[in-house]
């Protein structure tokens, strides 16, 4: 078996061929996209943390239909909410005004909208009965028994970690490759303790970082568009990249028309940190809600996923009314140079940038 050093060995525990990996998206990533880039080589990845037990088996099913190649399946393991109605009616009365604006009224009160992984024994055994090649989680680790009877399973595993201190548990947890997330990522990045310091590590530095501290490989996540940025995640040591916004203007992703239209447009060109939407930080281009997230005057918004329950409500009623900006358009920082193009044809022309970036090194070198 090859040493986790060798720059392929990632690869070969994946059983793929590019050093590409489409990052999980939930609500934007369907089976179609995650097959078109694990069958054109790369590692898609179908993001099932939003989904009830059944509706993940379905998930699953239906990308292996499309597919004979390893596919990832990602989980979220955040610590289950703590619900607070005084909060959840404070945030319901702030954005009351918003609703009324587009004819609707807010809910009448909110729910944890997600079941976390780690408290959803019924999502572990659809896994042990459907035992996707690859398991990914993102927010934190379940427990030990959990990944020893998924590693039983022959199922290979994946773990966010944005710092040290949480590759060092994913290392210690028996994790197969770390997926080291820097903050230049769009969406919300696995940061284990939202409450906690965060070294807000860029995706560089991170992966050096990671690379140097542990043996296990390290696949590079966090701002990658195209096949010159994997050329330099290759290059810090990462035995792959890891793309989320790239692929979210590939035509079979399940983004709204807005949210399109942003992305492939000036409102890429700036993103920015925002709870509002969801009740845990995430990086979103700058849109109607992000803006009144950041007034001054605006409540603590409750525990994720909470807040998402008021966030998507919101979204729906605007929508409705042919106003997009409510909704939740997650984006890296590299957001402009998203590409529209059908998934296989990216990985083909990431695949293509990378040889050229590559060759170009090469020269330089002499």
């Amino acid at each position: 078996m090859a040493h986790p050093k060798d720059h392929r060995s990632l690869l070969h525990l994946l059983g793929i061929d590019k050093p590409i990996i489409q990052a999980p998206m939930a609500g934007v990533a369907p089976p179609a996209l995650v097959a078109a880039v694990s069958n054109a080589g790369g590692l898609g990845s179908l993001a099932v943390g939003a989904m009830n037990a059944d509706g993940a088996r379905q998930a699953i099913r239906e990308t292996r239909a499309l597919t004979a190649k390893p596919f990832n399946v990602n989980v979220f393991c955040h610590s289950p909410a703590m619900a607070d109605p005084d909060m959840e009616s404070g945030w319901l009365k702030w954005l009351a005004p918003h609703f009324e604006r587009y004819g609707a009224t807010p809910p009448a009160s909110l729910s944890e909208i997600y079941t976390s992984f780690l408290a959803y024994p019924e999502m572990v055994e659809v896994f042990l009965e459907e035992k996707p090649a690859v398991v990914s989680f993102h927010f934190g680790l379940p427990a030990a028994e959990v990944i020893a009877d998924l590693k039983n399973a022959g199922i290979k595993l994946l773990a966010s970690a944005t710092n040290l201190d949480e590759a060092a548990q994913v290392a210690a947890a028996g994790v197969d490759a770390i997926v080291a997330q820097g903050i230049e990522a769009g969406g919300h990045r696995g940061v284990f303790n939202p409450d906690g310091f965060d070294d807000r590590l860029g995706t560089f530095a991170l992966t050096r970082l990671l690379v140097e501290a542990f043996d296990l490989p390290v696949i590079a996540s966090g701002g990658i568009m195209d096949g010159a940025g994997i050329a330099a995640a290759l290059a810090l040591g990462a035995q792959a990249a890891q793309l989320g916004t790239a692929f979210v203007a590939c035509p079979e992703s399940s983004i709204d028309e807005g949210y399109r239209r942003a992305l492939l447009g000036d409102a890429a060109r700036r993103t920015t940190f925002t709870a509002a939407i969801s009740g845990r930080l995430a990086r979103s281009m700058v849109n109607t809600f992000t803006e009144l997230g950041s007034d001054a005057n605006a409540p603590k918004p409750p525990e994720y996923p909470i807040t998402y329950d008021a966030g998507k409500a919101l979204h729906a009623a605007a929508k409705a009314k042919g106003e997009f900006g409510y909704g939740a358009q997650w984006a890296g920082q590299a957001a402009a140079l998203a590409r529209s193009m059908p998934a296989a044809e990216l990985v083909a022309q990431l695949e293509r940038e990378l040889r050229e970036s590559v060759q170009q090194l090469r020269q330089w070198a002499g």
